[in-house]
């Protein structure tokens, strides 16, 4: 077999952390530091059934019109794709 083989996974790995090490940095010095933000599983049956739970909630109330209303009017698609 070739001496010049394909790169080990331990190899494959390294170049993968200096990448992401490069671009941490280049974010760094751009005055940025990286956050973990958690947010709900949108495809858990637990979060669909919680959304249809507070859907019916909010169905026929009285100011939901309203409600609706004022957040169209403050709504700016501009920009949006």
């Amino acid at each position: 077999m070739d001496d010049k083989a394909k790169p080990t996974d331990a190899a494959k790995r390294s170049d993968a952390a200096k990448r992401v090490r490069k671009h941490r940095d280049k974010m760094k010095a751009m005055g940025l530091k990286p956050v973990t933000l958690w947010v709900p599983d949108v495809h858990s049956p637990e979060f669909k059934a919680e959304i249809k739970r507070q859907c019916l909630l909010l169905k026929d109330d009285p100011h939901e019109q309203e409600i609706l209303a004022e957040l169209e009017h403050w709504f700016d698609p501009e920009g949006w794709k």
